[in-house]
């Protein structure tokens, strides 16, 4: 995997590696350095070698500093020196760029490869509001439908329950796999969050718009036989009931994608990545009952489990836990 060092004047690489962790999760293989005050740049320097010395594999860094020409940017290129043909420096780092990178690394082998990738999601975050100070050739709006093309409803290429929402799987395999133009998280939780709504959205792939939309208003979405022609939608959902009300409103899922759901005080894990309540297991049969299926995957290239089995043992596991 590509080791990634986070370089930055003063303490703001120690704030943006906390940051992609809220979204992103902990990654291995990464490390903050930070110039501060009272330092020079042998430093910043000792910093970065005692980084790469921590990496699994130190054929393939890739450095994401905070300006070109600094002096984080110019150490780290000195060390670079040696290893032109294998390392990377991305200067103008940005929370997406972060985000974009530990998503690319899954993969992709390389640190060229990871550098070349991420310097679009990396443009594309700067972002200006009001949006017509946006130069009139990429200004677009950021959360409403877009109207090109015939009229028309969504396409939703995948339906997704994780409860880790945007993060790798997705953001790589999925989307590559179902090439969806929109991602939205359907969360009425999530919508009333401001914060993580926000760092949701910059954690997009390239190309690809992230929306967080409550409940109600993905089933008024879903609704409108007008402004969605030739729109792609892969929905993520933290948990079954959210899918569920969303499939009672009208919302036209016949497939669900189980993916991941976390473990908490009171549920049993019948499976590696699925915990279940009670109340889970009855929403899924609920979502039976409205002719759902399930597709039970982290990724596209697994073999698909039987939910039928694993909400039995799921059943089995509660029954002997209330006994």
């Amino acid at each position: 995997m590509v080791g990634i060092v986070i370089a930055s004047h003063g303490e703001f690489a120690d704030g943006i590696l906390q940051s992609g962790a809220m979204i992103f999760g902990e990654q291995e293989n990464v490390k903050a350095v930070t110039l501060m005050p009272s330092e020079g740049p042998d430093d910043i320097k000792a910093k970065m070698q005692e980084a790469i010395a921590s990496f699994d594999n130190q054929d393939e860094v890739l450095f994401l500093v905070d300006l070109w020409g600094g002096t984080p940017f110019n150490q780290a290129n000195s060390l670079m020196e040696e290893h032109k043909d294998r390392w990377a420096i991305v200067a103008g780092v940005n929370l997406a760029m972060v985000i974009e990178s530990y998503a690319s690394r899954l993969s992709m082998n390389t640190a060229h490869e990871v550098a070349a990738h991420i310097l679009g999601t990396a443009r594309e975050a700067v972002r200006v509001q009001p949006e017509e100070l946006e130069p009139a050739a990429s200004a677009e709006t950021a959360t409403g439908p877009s109207t090109n093309g015939a009229p028309g409803k969504f396409e939703y290429v995948l339906a997704r329950i994780d409860s880790r929402l945007l993060h790798g799987q997705v953001a790589t395999a999925w989307t590559r796999n179902t090439l969806p133009t929109r991602i939205i998280i359907v969360s009425d939780t999530v919508a009333k969050d401001e914060l993580r709504k926000k760092l949701i959205q910059q954690a997009a792939p390239s190309g690809v718009k992230a929306h967080v939309v409550p409940i109600a208003k993905m089933i008024e979405l879903a609704k409108d036989d007008q402004h969605f022609g030739g729109q792609r939608a892969l929905l993520l959902f933290e948990n079954p009931q959210d899918v569920l009300r969303s499939v009672e409103g009208g919302v036209p899922l016949d497939t669900i994608n189980v993916g991941s759901m976390s473990h908490s005080i009171g549920k049993v894990q019948p499976n590696k990545v699925l915990a279940f309540s009670q109340d889970d297991v009855d929403t899924f049969a609920k979502l039976k009952e409205f002719g759902v299926e399930f597709d039970v995957r982290k990724v596209p290239n697994d073999s698909q489990a039987r939910m039928d089995d694993i909400l039995k043992r799921a059943q089995a596991e509660l029954n002997k836990q209330q006994s």
